[in-house]
């Protein structure tokens, strides 16, 4: 390492608060609360100013519903030409993007060979495709992005290039259906649904280190982890899942519509939290894995957020979900959402967000599918919304027993994805995907027919994260629509991808 390049590494280690903006994983942090504090740019004042800055079409072919992952993105990397901002995306055909965050120009373009052949064709809930939003680690000057191929293989590849940095290796059985990378204290995760290809549904964990891989099925049949920001890491060194339908029994081990509670690294069984009526829940295919859990701090104490389906928020002890009994939440909130017990495309799915306000007051942001409840009183409305929403919670209450407080609820949104938070804001699209999925007489919609009966197009919102107020909307500038992606923000910039394979960024003009 040459003098220039050491006196750079110092200053950069000097700054640490360079790095705070980066969006690194689904969620940006391994907690999945979808906040980014530093950014601050874009703010209540500024939202209304908001323009898109570039749009970038990459060569990539849609998978069934499957089009392009939600971006991720790092400041201050080193290369030939300088510091660059790069925004990497996935490609469900195999493919990986690098994109200059500033322009969207193409920087490069890694395309996977599965090896193997799946044994089931295609169809949406098994698109034998790379669905797992990819991750970047940021070590010193080096900085390197870890992405799961369709046959399961893990790879680790330059930022800067798209280079191998090392050989690819076996982390998930090939052609499952895998969720966003996670990584804390150099553990990597990520999760598996649906049955695809014949893989158990559960948990899965790779020392970076060692690369030992280590394994928790959620139980021998059904249970499907398919939240969209995978599994969260809590401070207390902690892993959590909401598992889907399927035969419970614990003492055997099967735990569907469950919170599972995992110690890191090595994935044992800690806890489980399961709903008194999860039978109702299996019955109605009301999955606790549609929605991926979450971990804030409250009052001195870690909570986990959950919920699916059935369109209800628990709120659980971090250090042991199951209060006890395995049965016992901190609390547990009326039906906000899905009143009529529709499992196809209604309740509370993908991922939620939570931050803190300059005041210090804990906020809960849930994406809401179809009309609220009819106990959904929210103090502060934007109008009605009965195709779906953003609801926004207050945590409060005393003795340490939290409350997740309605406070409002966005306007009309046809389906919202994951919101994220920055700068005083919630942002969000709605995704103007058709989500039913039965035809109402045990036949299911294909994916082509699904994809031809879209029934909008993708829009970005801006809402005021106090109010729910709309400040700002992209309208038509997004024709295509998109599912099961997401939205990141980073160095004053908002990432969207949707179906055609198009990645947008959104900001204000310099």
């Amino acid at each position: 390492m040459n003098l220039k390049t050491v006196l750079l590494y110092l200053f950069l280690i000097s700054l640490p608060q360079l790095y705070a903006a980066d969006w690194h994983s689904f969620g940006r942090d391994a907690q999945r609360t979808s906040w980014s504090p530093q950014e601050t740019d874009i703010n209540p004042s500024t939202a209304g100013s908001m323009t898109l800055l570039w749009k970038t079409h990459v060569d990539n072919q849609p998978r069934e519903l499957n089009g392009l992952t939600a971006a991720v993105a790092v400041e201050w990397v080193v290369t030939d030409q300088g510091m660059k901002e790069i925004v990497v995306v996935g490609g469900a055909s195999d493919n990986l993007f690098g994109l200059d965050a500033g322009t969207g120009k193409l920087l490069w373009k890694k395309t996977f060979t599965a090896e193997g052949k799946p044994h089931q064709s295609p169809f949406w809930l098994c698109p034998n495709a790379l669905n797992a939003t990819p991750l970047i680690r940021k070590e010193g000057l080096r900085a390197s992005v870890y992405a799961i191929s369709s046959d399961g293989k893990l790879h680790v590849l330059n930022v800067t290039n798209g280079e191998d940095r090392e050989a690819p290796i076996q982390f998930v059985p090939p052609f499952s259906k895998n969720w966003s990378l996670n990584l804390d204290d150099g553990v990597l995760y990520t999760n598996t649904s649906q049955g695809c290809n014949g893989a158990s549904s559960g948990v899965y964990a790779m020392d970076l280190k060692t690369h030992k891989i280590s394994f928790f099925q959620a139980a021998k049949g059904g249970a499907g982890i398919w939240g969209r920001a995978g599994v969260p890491v809590s401070e207390g060194g902690m892993v959590f899942a909401g598992t889907g339908d399927g035969d419970y029994n614990a003492a055997h081990g099967s735990l569907p519509d469950t919170v599972l509670q995992l110690s890191a690294k090595d994935l044992k069984l800690v806890d489980y939290f399961t709903p008194v009526n999860h039978n109702y829940l299996t019955r109605k295919d009301l999955d606790m894995g549609s929605l991926s859990p979450l971990v804030f701090s409250w009052k001195g104490k870690e909570i986990v957020a959950a919920g699916g389906k059935e369109g209800v928020v628990y709120l659980l002890d971090a250090k042991q979900v199951g209060g006890g009994d395995h049965k016992t939440p901190l609390y547990r909130s009326p039906v906000f959402a899905n009143e009529g017990a529709d499992f196809a495309g209604k309740g509370f799915w993908g991922a939620m967000a939570s931050s803190e306000d300059d005041q210090g007051n804990r906020w809960l942001f849930v994406p809401a599918s179809g009309e609220p409840s009819s106990a959904a009183k929210f103090p502060v409305a934007n109008g009605d919304a009965p195709n779906g929403s953003i609801m926004a919670f207050k945590i409060e209450g005393t003795d340490g027993k939290p409350v997740a407080q309605p406070a409002w609820i966005s306007r009309d949104m046809n389906l919202p994805e994951p919101p994220i938070v920055a700068g005083g804001l919630v942002f969000a699209i709605s995704n103007g995907e058709f989500a039913r999925q039965s035809k109402g007489d045990g036949a299911l919609f294909t994916s082509a027919e699904r994809a031809a009966k879209h029934v909008g197009n993708t829009v970005l919102y801006a809402f005021d994260a106090a109010t729910g107020k709309q400040l700002y909307s992209s309208g038509d500038t997004m024709p295509s629509w998109t599912h099961f992606s997401g939205i990141s923000i980073a160095s004053g910039r908002v990432y969207v991808t949707t179906f055609d394979s198009n990645v947008y960024a959104f900001g204000l003009k310099q």
